[in-house]
């Protein structure tokens, strides 16, 4: 295990997944580290607060006791080994640090720390295969054609997530959200039978392509210098853009007039509003369709994700809510009344 060489081999052992852990336990082992920030308490002294991860969950943590060159020294967005304890606080369970250090993980290790999709990528990927051999339009399935034959890309999309930390953070995550949307749409489209349904399938196929190069996630799930300077957005409409050329080339086939044009709007506003990425609002209802469908998705895989987990904590403090969901803007009632 790559740890520091002044760990001692005593602190190497295993420690439970986090899903498992319980009030007042102490645990020392390797974990995914996010957010990490240098606060200030009370008494204006430094501490640490981050949240500590392993692919069953994740915790809210504090060191109450760091100084800035140990700070320094730890990745924001990382791997670290971390020794303390467990505690309750308001109905929650909380990881006091008494010693942090930076981490390089094993290949074992890291299936250990990064959390990935319960469904197969394979089995998605051929769903998703599926679905889109159902346009109609010969221009619409070239252009899938020719995504779906970038095998560098398709690589990419089987393993991406769909977002650093916010909705279907974990490997496979982008594509799950992609099949999901696509179904959605499927049952929902009956009852919009003057919606363009190859726009939208294909939208919705292309519509977060850009974060298979937005995102780092052969590690701690990270921006890329492209993601920190471009964006899914604006780049996904710039691939679209070269797609579109390679269907001209390859297929000799010119795409009907405008039609360029209103798919990159679809990625451009799949956002829905400047504050929240998009680079324009949906204008067509194509595009509004696109971007409500999305946000549905994803603002409920974050509820779920955050009130009903797929590991479900061993540890119930009766808490009933959980802490604030910052791309909710609220805490989340946990109980379901009927169960």
């Amino acid at each position: 295990m790559p740890l520091l060489k002044d760990k001692p081999p005593a602190a190497l052992g295993p420690r439970p997944w986090i899903c498992n852990v319980k009030p007042n336990e102490r645990i020392a082992g390797a974990f995914c580290i996010s957010n990490a920030q240098m606060g200030k308490t009370r008494q204006d002294k430094p501490y640490l607060r981050c949240l500590l991860s392993d692919k069953t969950g994740e915790l809210t943590s504090r060191m109450w006791s760091i100084d800035e060159a140990t700070f320094r020294r730890l990745p924001s967005e990382g791997f670290v080994w971390a020794e303390g304890e467990t505690q309750p606080y308001q109905g929650e369970l909380q990881f006091i640090i008494h010693d942090i250090s930076p981490l390089e993980p094993s290949a074992e290790q890291l299936r250990d720390l990064l959390p990935a999709s319960e469904r197969n990528p394979d089995e998605m990927f051929a769903e998703l295969t599926t679905i889109l051999g159902t346009l109609q339009h010969p221009a619409m399935r070239a252009l899938a054609s020719v995504y779906l034959g970038d095998q560098f890309l398709m690589d990419g999309f089987r393993q991406a997530p769909a977002a650093k930390s916010m909705h279907h953070a974990f490997i496979g995550g982008l594509l799950e959200h992609t099949l999901q949307l696509l179904n959605l749409a499927q049952a929902m489209l009956p009852f919009y039978p003057k919606l363009n349904r190859d726009i939208v399938l294909l939208g919705l196929f292309l519509h977060d392509l850009g974060k298979t190069r937005e995102l780092i996630y052969d590690r701690a799930f990270a921006y890329s210098d492209r993601g920190e300077l471009i964006g899914h957005v604006v780049d996904g409409a710039i691939m679209l853009h070269d797609k579109a050329q390679v269907v001209m080339r390859e297929h000799g086939m010119r795409l009907p007039p405008n039609l360029l044009m209103v798919m990159q709007h679809i990625i451009l506003s799949h956002h829905g509003i400047p504050e929240f990425g998009a680079a324009k609002i949906p204008a067509t209802p194509e595009a509004i369709f696109v971007s409500l469908l999305d946000n549905l998705d994803a603002k409920t895989a974050m509820a779920l994700a955050a009130a009903r987990p797929v590991h479900e904590r061993s540890a119930d403090l009766g808490g009933n809510f959980t802490d604030k969901v910052w791309g909710l803007d609220t805490k989340l009632f946990r109980p379901d009344p009927l169960k």
